[in-house]
Order: structure tokens, then sequence, then C-alpha cells
């Protein structure tokens, strides 16, 4: 029982096990495999990408080290808000809270366009956009039911999708050709040259496509059975595991055929396959349904952070009060699970709106998702270096290793994506602000009702 508990206060339920906190990590990134990543081979080609990938999973295995220690030293439900909050006050923690409701918000629409496009290739007549409204209603339903559940489902998606990452690339082995990756391997060139860097920049964030999200199990912290011993476990052995699921599928995907035809699509791995196995294979249709494990596991499990963010942010007056209530059955934040779905749902149909700068509608939801987590990356990192210096005593039962080195590496990495997506995405940037800007006048709004709560209940 944790201390709201204690003190008869309404509070999450502490049951998750480690093994399942490693299915959170696994499975909230694990659709960053499937789709998504394919996007960077357009402007980067598949080497490039290849650089840029290998950058990005080193600012995230850094970064992952780093956080861990935010994490288990203060385990709340807000993650990335209660760090930046009591290393920065009121206002950092409006700032990384913010960001990373808007990274997973944005997030879930995507995957579950993905869905409808893998269930699309299955049954032509089915619209992909209905098909993610449905993934919305079934998924939001199961992260109501209560935690267990939803985490114990959560860990049972991420190995069934590990399992068809490992059949993928087993089944395009016999027909892969390293030619076939290389060939325009530098943004359409056989050879590389100062030409293809700006292509490596522009695709960043389909790079860190490969591992959003995988910072959700902070937002677990308080439904877990022992945070500070379970959390380090399964962040490490979490980001081991996708560092080498991204390789793996992406170097199979590109050697499998001409790889330009994978690079603007929601589906590559089935249409990969396709050029080894043809149409008609049993293998491809395999793919298509245990592909679907995949998304739904990341879907699921975003619903879960967001719902968790959006509920840590209500109780600390940061969003309306209504947020923050739990319900009486399931012990799970419903209304923060159905309004997140609600924003979801209308951003799939926004595609006037979202649908700028020449990308496809998942791509610019993608980039949107993006800008949020790196933002809330650099506010983290700098809340580290922070409380390292002005809370030197706390207590920190993991410790990021080679400090100052290893949270300097992902923070400076953060700074280079930051800095080349504003570049490459200024109107999604600008969209992004404007948000932000919103948030930040209710922010100004509610000052008294926050000062109330902090007397009260503070972090």
């Amino acid at each position: 029982m944790n201390a709201k508990q204690a003190a008869g206060k309404p509070a999450l339920q502490q049951t998750l096990s480690t093994f399942q906190l490693w299915g959170i990590a696994v499975g909230l990134v694990i659709s960053g495999e499937y789709f998504g990543w394919s996007y960077g081979w357009a402007s980067a080609g598949t080497l490039g990408f290849t650089i840029t990938a290998l950058f990005v999973a080193a600012m995230y295995t850094t970064f992952i080290f780093s956080f861990t220690e935010l994490t288990t030293s203060i385990p709340h439900a807000g993650g990335p808000f209660a760090y930046s909050k009591r290393a920065f006050g009121p206002t950092g923690g409006y700032l990384a809270g913010a960001a990373t409701l808007i990274e997973f918000v944005f997030a879930p629409p995507a995957i579950a366009l993905a869905i409808g496009a893998y269930l699309n290739v299955q049954f032509p007549q089915i619209d992909p956009k209905l098909a993610a409204v449905g993934a919305y209603l079934v998924f939001m339903t199961l992260n109501i039911v209560g935690v267990q559940v939803a985490a114990t489902f959560e860990l049972l998606m991420a190995l069934l999708a590990i399992f068809e990452l490992l059949v993928f690339m087993g089944v395009v082995a016999p027909g892969f050709s390293m030619a076939n990756f290389t060939k325009g391997g530098w943004s359409g060139s056989d050879s590389f040259s100062l030409a293809s860097v700006p292509g490596m920049f522009a695709a960043i964030p389909f790079a860190i496509w490969f591992f959003l999200a995988i910072e959700g199990v902070a937002m677990a912290a308080e439904e877990a059975k022992d945070p500070k011993r379970s959390i380090p476990i399964a962040y490490i052995t979490g980001i081991i595991t996708l560092v080498l699921l991204a390789i793996g599928v992406m170097v199979f995907a590109g050697g499998a055929g001409d790889w330009t035809k994978l690079a603007n699509i929601n589906d590559p791995l089935p249409q990969a396959m396709k050029l080894i196995v043809g149409e008609n294979s049993g293998w491809l249709h395999m793919l298509v349904w245990l592909g679907l494990f995949g998304l739904i596991a990341s879907f699921h499990g975003i619903i879960l952070g967001y719902s968790r963010q959006i509920y840590a942010l209500a109780r600390e007056a940061y969003l309306p009060h209504y947020f923050a209530k739990i319900h009486p059955r399931f012990k799970t934040p419903h209304r923060a699970v159905l309004a997140g779905g609600v924003v979801g749902i209308a951003a799939i149909y926004s595609d006037e709106l979202i649908k700028i700068g020449g990308l496809t509608l998942t791509a610019n939801i993608v980039t949107m998702s993006v800008f949020g987590a790196i933002t809330m990356y650099i506010v983290s990192m700098l809340s580290l270096f922070k409380l390292r210096r002005a809370e030197p005593h706390m207590a920190r039962p993991f410790r990021a290793p080679f400090y100052p080195l290893f949270p300097a590496i992902a923070l400076a990495g953060a700074l280079v994506c930051m800095g080349t997506m504003i570049y490459y995405n200024p109107l999604i940037f600008a969209l992004f602000v404007g948000f932000l800007a919103a948030g930040y006048v209710f922010f100004l709004f509610t000052k008294d009702s926050r000062r109330q709560h902090a007397a009260l209940d503070p972090i």
C-alpha cells in the first residue's frame, strides 16, 4: 500500500511485476519496428538512415540509463512531469508534463492508422480509419477494466510481436541480398557525398520512432510492486531488446527487394515479405495477423501511458481535476483514458489540419509526437543535472553510470534532434508550440489551485 492509499486518498494500485514492466517497456515501442521508420528511407536512403538510426540508438541508450535514475528516485505516475517540477518548480513541471502529454496522445492515432492499414491488406473493403476508431474503443475499454489485466495483456502482445518479427526475418532471409539494401542507399545515390547529409538529418523523427515511448514505463512507477528494483531491470533489458530488433528488421526489409517501394507506406513488413513469397503465400497472411500484435502492444501500452499522464497532471491541478477521478470498481483513471481517446480519434480525421508539408497524415502525426518526446528528453536530462547539484543526498537506488558523460550524451543528442527537426518541420513545430502555448494559458489561470494542492500534497 502506498502513502496515498494509507491516507485514504484515491490512488493507483501497486500490482506490476518486473516481467510485466519489461512487457510494457517493449510493448510501448515495438510497433515502431512494424511501421513509421521506413519513412526515413524516403529522405536518407537505407545506408543514410542506418547512420541516423545508430546515432538515435546511442542517444536512447544513454538516455534510458540516465532517466532510470530519475524514475527510481521519484516513482510518480507523472514521470517526467514530477522530476521537472521537483527540479525547476511548477513551470518546469508544466513544460515536461505538456510535452509528454503531446507525445503520448499523438502516438496512438498514428499506430491506430497502421492497424487499419494492416487490416486493409487482409480485408480491402475495410476503411482503415474506421478500423482505427474501432481499435480505440476496444483498447480504451481494456485499459479501464484494470491495470493488472492490461499489463498481462501487454506482456502477451509484446512476446507475440517479438516472435513475429523473428518469423519475418527468417522468412525473408533466403531472398535477402545486401546489394538490394545498399542500392541507392545514400539518399538515392550509390555512394556517400555531402548531398546525403541533409536527408539523414531529415530522417531523425523516423529513427526516433524506433524507440519512442519506452520512457512510458515511468508512468507505471506508482503501480510497480518494487519500483526501485524492477524499473531499472525493465528499462535496461527493454532497450537492449529493441535495439537488436530494430537493426534486424531494418536490414532484412531493405534487403528483400526494391526498398524504395517500402519508403512511404504504413505496412512495410508485409510488403517486404510479399517481394519474397508473393501475394498469395500463407506466410504473408500470417504476418498480417501476427503483425497486428506488435501494433496492438504499443497502442494498448501508450493508452496506459497517456491516461496516467493526464491523471497525474489533473491530480496536481495542471489539468481540470475532473480527469483525476479513479473508477470506483476498477481503480483506473477512466476519465483520463477516454479524454486521450477523444483527442486521438479527432487527429485521425484531421487530414486537412495535420497533413501538411507534403507528408502523409501518419508521418506528420509521428513528427508531432516526436517533438513532444524530444522536448521531454531535454527537460528530463536538465532535471537530472539540477537535482544532482540541488539535492545531492536524495535517495538514488539507481545512479546513472558514467555520470556526467551518459546524461550529457543524451542531452546533446536530443538537442541535435530538436534543432534538425525544427529546421525540416517548421509548420509542425509551430503547431506544437501552439499546443504548448494554449496549455500555458490554462496553467497561468490555475495558479491558485496548484498552490493549494501543493500545500496539501507536495511531490
